[in-house]
């Protein structure tokens, strides 16, 4: 197991915006939340939830962590 560098933690220069190596994170993590989505809608697990947007919330952040935790996003 290895440990972040600095040089992975320092913001990144979009065009002479400085943005977080999260917001990079989050643009990965909208495709597999986007498939998974749409794939409960197509088999009707969401008549079986009770709160549509809680739940879509929760997922997003279980993706975003899984992605930012698990070290799949190494070169960002």
């Amino acid at each position: 197991m290895t440990s972040l560098g600095i040089d992975s933690l320092r913001p990144l220069d979009f065009f002479g915006f400085y943005l977080p190596p999260l917001v990079l994170w989050v643009l990965v993590a909208l495709i597999p939340f986007i498939l998974i989505r749409w794939g409960l809608d197509q088999i009707g697990a969401y008549a079986f939830i009770w709160h549509r947007p809680m739940f879509d919330a929760a997922l997003f952040v279980a993706i975003l962590g899984g992605l930012v935790f698990s070290g799949g996003t190494r070169w960002l």
